[in-house]
């Protein structure tokens, strides 16, 4: 797709902003291609190897670091960032969850720099990215959520488990290290004792934190659904919007990550409505504040499910950009004042208002878009109930691949795309159920 006409960078909050990214995969990349769209601007990535989503880019400035990114690591590395640009406004951003809470630890060091850092305070971003909080927070509030049993990884499995059931780590962070054989980011078991020699292994590695068994929801991809939403420092939401899934990786270590969504109209979708008003009550709740990515799930009764919260502008996080409502406008207008100062915020960087997450938006989504990141020949073979809406959508010029950008001059970097899309082909005729 062409890039969007970007305004002035003057018309900017504070001038044109400069970006600093951390991570390397496509969320990475549809970060600094919003940034691009809206101001015109290069990003700064600090990537640990050279990947692909984000090499030989026009509008990325890589940067690969040849160290763990530490708290330490990163405040160096982000201060020899600001100090090449002095005068300009930098903001912190992660593409990765472990990444958030590294940033997080870090913008206390940062403050003095000007760096904003546009994420909740600490404890905030721990219990929202722990999917046991967040399950006993909707039970809490009276919110859909699957059955759910939280377990210590090596503790003794109680007699009443839900089954058949899904078993993921209740913090994608904490466990961003640990390895074990068969390792996946979502298993599935129907017994107790599959579950039992689960757990077994996983404690085997010496990890000892939680690990959340929850009754396994009927349908396959086109059940599940997010909602993205846009928080200000203030506490204000700016933005909402809910996206469909048509279709989802089945590779082991990325089941459930989605290649394909269609963007909902809130203002005459009631379901994807009701499901916004669900995750706002449950943000106003935890004292959000930033860029929330809420995974969802349709149940038997056509409700929507919360299932976890990805704090973070992850891949699927550039449906928003995509549909019209550019993210990285949504941070520069709700997180950097008009004369390039930070917002207010309290503590530790999550911000105190009146208004709380749970004010009305300002925007709600009302644009169909599909949002894809694989051929779209993949959704006419493995997603063939959405054909027709595909077919009009691409028709009316509603479909969006963040990697496909009109900037991008470097023959180099449209070679490593094609071989991703042939590589995506191949994935799924060896891990789809349907293949």
């Amino acid at each position: 797709m062409p890039p969007s006409a970007h305004p002035t960078l003057a018309s900017a909050p504070g001038g044109s902003p400069r970006p600093i990214v951390l991570g390397g995969d496509i969320g990475a990349y549809g970060t600094a291609r919003a940034f691009h769209e809206a101001f015109g601007v290069t990003s700064v990535v600090l990537a640990g190897a050279a990947t692909w989503p984000v090499r030989d880019s026009s509008i990325v400035d890589l940067r690969v670091v040849g160290e763990e990114l530490t708290v330490e690591a990163v405040v160096r590395r982000v201060r020899a960032v600001v100090a090449e640009e002095p005068g300009r406004t930098h903001v912190l951003l992660a593409s990765a969850d472990w990444l958030v809470d590294v940033v997080v630890a870090a913008r206390a060091a940062l403050a003095a720099d000007g760096v904003v850092v546009p994420y909740a305070a600490a404890e905030v971003v721990a219990a929202a990215s722990h999917k046991g909080t967040v399950m006993r927070a909707c039970e809490r509030l009276g919110l859909p959520h699957p059955r759910t049993l939280v377990v210590a990884a090596g503790s003794e499995v109680p007699a009443e488990v839900p089954l058949p059931a899904v078993v993921k780590f209740a913090s994608t962070a904490d466990a961003h290290d640990v390895d074990y054989a068969g390792r996946a980011k979502v298993h599935r078991v129907t017994d107790r004792a599959e579950l039992v020699a689960l757990l077994g292994r996983i404690g085997a590695t010496g990890y000892t934190g939680d690990v959340l068994v929850q009754e396994e929801l009927p349908g396959g991809d086109a059940a599940m659904a997010a909602v993205n939403v846009m928080v200000d420092a203030a506490g204000r939401v700016t933005f909402a919007q809910l996206g469909r899934v048509l279709l989802e990786e089945h590779t082991p270590t990325a089941l459930g990550n989605s290649v394909a969504q269609v963007t909902a109209d809130a203002s005459s979708d009631a379901a994807a409505r009701a499901s916004i008003d669900d995750v706002l009550e449950l943000l106003r709740d935890l004292d959000w504040r930033g860029f929330a990515n809420v995974d969802l799930m349709r149940g038997a009764d056509g409700r929507y499910r919360v299932l976890e919260i990805n704090p973070r502008v992850g891949r699927s996080g550039f449906a928003p950009t995509a549909s019209g409502y550019n993210v990285a406008r949504l941070y520069v207008e709700g997180w950097i004042g008009a004369a390039g100062a930070v917002a207010p915020a309290g503590g530790d960087g999550g911000a105190s208002g009146d208004d709380g997450a749970a004010s009305a938006p300002a925007v709600l989504g009302e644009r169909e878009h599909l949002f894809v990141v694989v051929p779209l020949a993949i959704l006419r073979r493995y997603a063939p109930d959405a054909r027709a809406q595909v077919r009009a959508l691409r028709r009316a010029g509603a479909v969006t691949n963040p990697l496909y950008y009109r900037a991008e001059r470097n023959p180099r970097r449209w070679l490593f795309i094609a071989v991703a899309m042939v590589n995506q082909v191949r994935k799924f005729r060896r891990f789809h159920p349907g293949a």
